[in-house]
């Protein structure tokens, strides 16, 4: 009985040892060891770098001139086709001058009617045959049939439609046998002096300010002065090869838009530009020893711009950052990170904060290197 209790004590302690160790070997399958990840750091670093304010502009040349009848009559000569360079005084277009002619013609015999009676009464006035008061009426008379006459000969003229300044013509809307006037609400054409464009765009009334107050100068002419050059990007994407300069600000604000105008100049050699012409006007701002990060090493939540800042055991927590700007692929960052933070530089979407990581060092340029785009 004995030796059965024995044996009975003994094979139950081995079920317990195997069960055990079971156990044991269960809960380290379970629960492996940590793994530490791998991920590019980079050291932030400062930067000298210029952003640009891009504006919609419209382009007009620096002289704008409507050409238009000063008399009523059919055009009978075109003498010049769009686009083509004229001079000032160069003969546009001609009209009908028919009519004119025979008024004139009847202008002048009145005229010369009216002379010869003032010479025939000069002698009897000095005669004292009459008295000096007909005399003068005849002269009168003389001086209103020579203002007709020349009224008449300046509207003859004015049949001759001349160019009023050098330029370039555009849009010819009228051709021979068309009637035209004075009343006429579109110009026959426009003479442009595009040797220089200027470059019209609005800012709100908080740009304004803003504007304004980022220039130095006490006066609004002084901040004009020391305003740097705007560059200009055309309707195809590509940046124009002359750079401008601001010349003048309305500072009323526009009643309907709540916006202010303003105008910049820029050389025209190439006649590229023109009326009408569209683009983007470029405001260059230079922000010099700048804290930059690449918007590669950063992510948002909430609306707040984060990044990943390496602490103590390679341990990460994330940072709010407040972004002033961004150029090309770059952030400029007035807080939330230093100089010589350490941040991951890629891969964000799977940490989370107080995560160890595995640290690879990694140079920023490679990080913060333009992403080239490739347009078809």
């Amino acid at each position: 009985m004995k030796k059965t209790i024995t044996y009975i004590a003994v094979l139950a302690g081995v079920l317990s040892f195997i069960s055990c160790g079971g156990d044991q070997n269960s809960q380290a399958k379970a629960a492996p060891g940590k793994q530490v990840m791998p991920y590019p750091v980079t050291e932030v670093p400062t930067k000298t770098l210029t952003g640009y304010t891009s504006y919609p502009v419209s382009i007009e040349g620096v002289v704008n001139s409507e050409v238009r009848a000063k008399v009523t009559g059919y055009i009978t000569d075109v003498l010049v086709d769009e686009g083509q360079k004229v001079k000032k005084g160069q003969l546009l277009f001609k009209l009908e001058t028919q009519s004119l002619n025979q008024d004139a013609a009847a202008a002048k015999a009145n005229v010369n009617a009216a002379q010869v009676e003032v010479d025939k009464l000069k002698p009897l006035v000095e005669k004292d045959i009459i008295s000096e008061v007909q005399l003068e009426t005849a002269k009168a008379k003389l001086q209103q049939a020579k203002s007709s006459y020349n009224s008449i000969a300046a509207n003859i003229g004015y049949a001759n439609i001349k160019s009023p300044v050098d330029g370039y013509v555009g849009s010819i809307r009228l051709r021979e046998g068309a009637l035209v006037s004075p009343g006429n609400q579109a110009p026959l054409t426009t003479v442009s002096d595009i040797s220089k464009v200027y470059a019209y765009f609005s800012l709100n009334e908080v740009e304004y300010l803003d504007f304004l107050q980022n220039n130095d100068g006490e006066t609004i002419e002084e901040k004009i002065g020391n305003m740097p050059e705007v560059q200009l990007k055309l309707a195809n994407g590509s940046t124009y090869s002359e750079e401008g300069k601001i010349e003048t600000i309305n500072s009323q604000v526009n009643e309907n838009t709540g916006s202010i105008s303003i105008r910049a100049v820029l050389d025209n050699p190439s006649r590229l530009l023109t009326n009408g012409n569209s683009g983007k006007i470029l405001i260059p701002k230079t922000y010099e020893n700048a804290i930059v990060v690449p918007q590669e090493s950063t992510y948002e939540q909430q609306g707040n711009i984060l990044i990943y800042k390496l602490g103590k055991d390679n341990k990460v927590n994330s940072s709010i950052i407040k972004v002033i700007t961004s150029i090309d692929n770059l952030y400029v960052v007035e807080s939330g990170v230093e100089k010589g933070d350490s941040i991951v530089a890629k891969g964000l979407a799977k940490l989370r904060p107080n995560t160890e990581i595995k640290p690879q060092p990694t140079p920023f340029d490679s990080i913060a290197k333009p992403i080239q785009k490739v347009f078809r």
